[in-house]
């Protein structure tokens, strides 16, 4: 308790340069924030500036206030804002986006963007050629505007159509895993050309459930497959992977007592079976499967330790922070200092982060 009571005296106070330990854990996050324009007075101004954290996300609806134009409301407009942010790190920052196409695109045309399709609508043509040609303007559509990381392909087979955040909104190319391979594939080729970082998700498979993570508990125990790994195998053997995001899904035929992004076993796999040793990446720590059971303290203690290397802190949940990133730097810190993370893993995290920025 008494670390939280330092937080609003610490949060804006610059991280220096021979503090590399602070560095290094602000690397670890990718933060969320309001406002269409940058300014001086935001806290995503301070946490760029002064914390140095790693990356951003963006958005174009506010689940809090629950109102639209966040951050993007045309293309000269977020055009604009990414390259201020990109200015104002001074090193090369991770700007992210969710822009898989369908229902799950930040980028609409309701505010000037080219109209997109789904990932449903491409697995079901199953044509390469038109996959190449949404997944080429998509990439060049991000590069345009500054944006340089995209969670996107989304990898999870269609076990479950009535999915209510993967089959029912669209977001799998099949319920055959060589169909997902051949158009998640085909997408990472695109996103490459353009110098855009993609990252498979929802590891290790969401597509089954019969929940939605981002409102709480989502148990797949009784669903789930191991055909739903056969995506990440692939893509990690044919070099299709940049990065892997980890979601949040509960299942006992893996960890008893997780959720994936807290389970040093799940996220093992990803090293061990996968034998991918690239970027790993939460989803949303704001989401109602892990703010309903852990406080932020125990989430990041156990998602860092769990083997996490960048922490989405998206401030679009159930409520709006803008000392976020600054608490979860001081909490890292602490927890190292404690002894309770090892200032290894924290070296470890960085050094992947440090080589996918080489690549930006």
């Amino acid at each position: 308790m008494r670390l939280l009571l330092l937080l609003p005296m610490l949060c804006c106070l610059p991280v220096q340069a021979g503090d590399s330990l602070r560095y290094k854990i602000a690397q670890m996050l990718i933060v969320g924030f309001r406002g269409a324009e940058l300014t001086s007075d935001s806290h995503i101004y301070g946490d760029v500036k002064n914390l140095h954290v790693g990356g951003v996300i963006l958005f174009d609806y506010d689940a809090v206030s629950k109102t639209r134009g966040r951050n993007i409301t045309s293309p000269a407009q977020l055009k604009k804002l990414c390259g201020d942010l990109q200015r104002l790190a001074g090193e090369k920052l991770i700007i992210s986006i969710d822009q898989e196409g369908g229902m799950v695109s930040r980028l609409k045309a309701s505010a000037g963007f080219p109209a997109t399709v789904s990932a449903k609508y491409l697995g079901a043509l199953n044509n390469a050629d038109t996959t190449r040609h949404y997944a080429a303007k998509t990439a060049l559509l991000l590069k345009s505007l500054g944006i340089n990381f995209s969670f996107a392909p989304c990898v999870d087979v269609d076990v479950n159509p009535q999915c209510p955040v993967i089959g029912k909104v669209q977001r799998s190319f099949s319920a055959k895993p060589d169909v997902v391979v051949k158009h998640a594939r085909i997408w990472v080729d695109e996103h490459r050309r353009q110098g855009i970082i993609t990252s498979p998700k929802h590891f290790p498979g969401h597509g089954s459930s019969a929940a939605d993570s981002h409102l709480g508990l989502t148990d797949v125990t009784g669903t789930w497959t191991r055909q739903e790994l056969i995506p990440y195998h692939q893509l990690v053997k044919s070099g299709h992977c940049d990065a892997v995001m980890v979601s949040h899904v509960f299942n006992k035929k893996l960890d008893g007592k997780y959720p994936a992004t807290l389970s040093p076993k799940i996220v093992g796999m990803i090293r061990d079976d996968l034998k991918f040793d690239g970027l790993v990446v939460s989803d949303d720590m704001a989401m109602g499967a892990i703010v309903d059971s852990y406080t932020l303290e125990a989430a990041l203690e156990k998602a860092v330790n769990a083997g996490i290397d960048m922490l989405v802190l998206s401030n679009n949940g159930r409520s709006y922070d803008a000392q976020i990133a600054a608490k979860a730097v001081n909490i890292i810190y602490a927890l190292v200092k404690q002894g309770r993370i090892g200032e290894g893993r924290i070296g470890e995290a960085y050094g992947r982060i440090a080589a996918i920025k080489g690549r930006l």
